[in-house]
Formats: C-alpha cells, sequence, structure tokens
C-alpha cells in the first residue's frame, strides 16, 4: 500500500488572496476557508480528498526564512511552454534566479514566483487536463 498526496501546505501572509491567485493559475475554486484563516483550493466540484491534491494556504505572520524547501511543479495543459510562460508573468509571476542557469535541453524548466516570493517551476512537457480542471483564460 502507498500513501497519496491530498494536499499541499503553502504559509502565506494574506491565504485569501494568495490562493485567489493560485485558484486563477490553476483554474481552481475556493473550497474552504477555515475558521483558523486557511484557505483551500482544489478542482471545481471535487470531493474532499479527490484524485487531486489540494492547496491550503495557511497564514503566517512573515515569510518562511531562506529558500523554500517545497514548492509546486506546473505543466501546461492546452498551450505551449512558452505561451503558458506568457499567460503566468501576465497574472504576476515572476522570474527568479536559483542558480539554475538558462534553458537548455537537459534544464527545461523556468523558476518563477508568486506575488508572495514562492517559487514554483513551470515544465516543459504539457499534460492531459483532469476533468473539471480546464484552464481559464
Amino acid at each position: 500500500m502507498a500513501a497519496r498526496m491530498t494536499a499541499l501546505a503553502v504559509n502565506s501572509t494574506d491565504p485569501a488572496a494568495l490562493a485567489a491567485w493560485w485558484a486563477e493559475v490553476l483554474g481552481y475554486e475556493v473550497q474552504d476557508t477555515g475558521e483558523d484563516g486557511v484557505v483551500t483550493i482544489g478542482l471545481p466540484g471535487q470531493e474532499p480528498k479527490g484524485a487531486q491534491p489540494v492547496l491550503d494556504f495557511v497564514p503566517v505572520p512573515d515569510p518562511t526564512p531562506g529558500r523554500r524547501r517545497l514548492h509546486i511543479d506546473l505543466n501546461a495543459t492546452d498551450r505551449s511552454q512558452a505561451e503558458e510562460l506568457q499567460r503566468l508573468l501576465a497574472l504576476g509571476a515572476t522570474p527568479v534566479d536559483v542558480g539554475q542557469g538558462p534553458l537548455t535541453e537537459q534544464m527545461t524548466w523556468h523558476v518563477l514566483a508568486d506575488p508572495e516570493g514562492n517559487e514554483f517551476c513551470l515544465l516543459a512537457s504539457t499534460v492531459t487536463p483532469l476533468s473539471g480542471g480546464a484552464p481559464r483564460t
């Protein structure tokens, strides 16, 4: 028997705003806003603990110091990597240099940051969208 990831926690100084940003990027919707301030987003209509992990945005008073230990990898579902990169930049993502160097055949990802500086990668390959998770344009 194996474990399956059901959620990814992201520390945030403004969970509602950051959850809304990631919901727009991923085509997700807000599924829950807890009394503790945690905002959960996931695929539209997905049941709890469904096929696609949710993102939980957890309120913290200050950003995590130093480099992040965990990040999200994204793959475009309906466009090329270059087109998706332009969409993410237009939504407010910023390029980040973590020492990865320029794109090569061996290193085919872009390192970006969301509006609060959380790093994520945009990978070169495209994937089939899951039911209910069609990207918004």
